[in-house]
């Protein structure tokens, strides 16, 4: 029934393709550290926009904690405007009160990644965010290996890690905030830590506050948070959406800005 191939072949198959795309992801337009419901969002949007866009999930799985609510409950919460990125994901939903909305977690999560994925970006699942690349005092990319090298023991294991370039990085590493905290240790940003529940303000100012933290940097989510001491805001996903949303809008517009700031200092040598 099925097509005869060697074993040889299919192990081909897999090296090939997956050196071919990885060699041009070296450098990227954009790498979202953290491929959970804001990172998936922003990495969407900007794929969708033509940008070049790659994810780096330090687990095996994508999608983070929306697969499921709270409590191990798999059913997700929604506020409004929330509602209005599942109408355009075509997840189902159900209003249970005036604004309060609920979608089914595996349905959800599946319909944000094959979205994403259908959008053109690439994915390194089970790679581990180590570092920053850091030059002209901007973040210029990122220092990753793979998941499991961090759970040997130091001393009988010394395996480096790789670099990865791009125009813009979004830190989507939810309460962890891993990216900003690397610059934290050398003193280069200040942070805070996130704050107890409180939906009623975490959401709107997890949004309000998704943005560009350093040259380079743009932070989105939880760990906005955790940069700016904001509540948590629990199993509630809205402003997670929204804010992958605006954190792709930033993206964009900093690429923007220095594609024209380029042009215009060419145009200008091209004068002398």
């Amino acid at each position: 029934m099925f097509q005869r191939v060697s074993e040889a072949a299919i192990s081909k198959a897999i090296v090939w393709e997956f050196s071919r795309w990885f060699q041009d992801y070296l450098v990227s337009d954009v790498i979202v550290v953290g491929g959970g419901p804001s990172g998936l969002m922003a990495a969407k949007d900007l794929a969708e926009a033509g940008f070049k866009t790659l994810i780096v999930e330090s687990n095996n799985y994508i999608g983070g904690g929306f697969w499921i609510g709270g409590y191990l409950m798999n059913t997700l919460t929604f506020r409004a405007p929330g509602e209005k990125i599942l109408e355009e994901l075509k997840i189902p939903y159900k209003e249970v009160e005036e604004g309060l909305f609920v979608a089914d977690g595996p349905n959800a999560c599946a319909k944000l990644i094959s979205a994403t994925c259908d959008a053109g970006v690439k994915i390194l699942n089970m790679t581990k965010f180590d570092d920053v690349v850091y030059r002209n005092k901007r973040v210029e990319g990122v220092v990753v290996n793979w998941t499991p090298v961090s759970a040997l023991p130091r001393q009988i294991t010394c395996v480096d890690p790789i670099s990865l370039e791009a125009k813009i990085v979004i830190d989507a590493t939810g309460h962890e905030a891993s990216v900003c905290k690397s610059l934290e240790k050398r003193n280069i940003l200040k942070l805070a830590d996130f704050g107890p529940m409180d939906v009623n303000t975490s959401e709107d100012l997890v949004v309000e506050h998704t943005g560009q933290i350093h040259p380079g940097l743009i932070v989105t989510g939880m760990a906005v948070s955790t940069a700016y001491g904001i509540a948590r805001m629990g199993p509630t996903f809205g402003g997670m959406l929204l804010s992958g949303k605006k954190a792709a809008s930033e993206a964009m517009k900093l690429i923007t800005s220095e594609i024209t700031k380029e042009t215009s200092r060419i145009k200008e040598e091209v004068a002398l």
